[in-house]
């Protein structure tokens, strides 16, 4: 936390005095307070009253402030009304390697509740909450309504990332009408599918798994050839090695990787 001073501005002074005395007992009129607070602080900087430094200050302190007072707020037994959207404010993003348009397209159209939970490390607790987004680049690419153990939840129980692990959650009850419902926003086609069966012991077995579709396969669809594509990227890169921007090897470099993500799955896939 920055240093404040009798320099800074009296909202930043006054959101820095609500954060050092806050406690459970006055947590309720603190956030109230610093709700206000906030609100003056954009008022002045969309007039050009208070810099961006000083908004800066009044943004962090104010996080700072909903944090405590949601962490005060877990010992009581009954959330006010005014506290409920603080879980919801401040639960982290998880971004998910999927469109919602394309696999889960009714969870966006008519908010329908599906079953979502992690997959792995069941025997550890969830320490985060979590709303997930996809990859598309549209903002209703979200999850964030789940279902809970009594009610509805805005929230995810998830676990902490860990660099370099990947991280899986299960979406289930789909079932094949989302997959014909799905379309391609943001040109995400159709997803890797694993048919898996149950054996008579009771174990299971994977199948059959179908491929997903291709970058080359989507831009077909809306009338861009592959091929021609590669063609007039070879020709863009003979002429420019000819004109020595760049060398031969960074030439077959450059288009090793063009081929490669045209012809690669249209999701993210890890470096092999």
């Amino acid at each position: 936390m920055h240093k404040i001073t009798p320099k800074d501005h009296e909202l930043v002074r006054e959101l820095h005095e609500l954060y050092k005395h806050l406690n459970q007992r006055n947590m309720h009129e603190a956030w109230h307070d610093a709700q206000q607070l906030r609100e003056e602080a954009l008022d002045l900087f969309s007039l050009g009253m208070v810099d961006l430094r000083t908004r800066a200050l009044v943004e962090r302190l104010y996080w700072s402030i909903a944090y405590e007072v949601m962490e005060l707020s877990k010992d009581l037994k009954h959330l006010p009304d005014e506290l409920k959207p603080l879980p919801k404010m401040l639960a982290d993003k998880y971004f998910c390697n999927f469109s919602l348009f394309q696999s889960l397209p009714d969870a966006w159209a008519i908010d329908q509740l599906f079953p979502i939970m992690p997959i792995q490390r069941l025997n550890e607790k969830p320490t985060k909450e979590a709303t997930l987004q996809d990859i598309t680049c549209d903002s209703d690419g979200k999850i964030d309504h789940f279902i809970g153990t009594r009610t509805f939840s805005s929230t995810l129980p998830v676990h902490q990332i860990k660099e370099g692990h990947p991280y899986y959650l299960g979406v289930f009850m789909i079932g094949a009408y989302q997959e014909i419902l799905g379309d391609l926003h943001n040109l995400f086609g159709d997803t890797n599918v694993a048919h898996v069966v149950i054996t008579p012991d009771g174990g299971y077995e994977i199948e059959k798994v179908i491929d997903g579709e291709l970058v080359a396969d989507v831009l077909d669809y809306v009338q861009f050839v592959p091929k021609k594509l590669v063609r007039t990227m070879e020709s863009w890169v003979s002429a420019s090695v000819k004109e020595g921007k760049i060398t031969v090897k960074e030439g077959k470099e450059f288009l090793a990787i063009y081929r490669s993500g045209l012809y690669g799955y249209t999701y993210l896939e890890a470096p092999e």
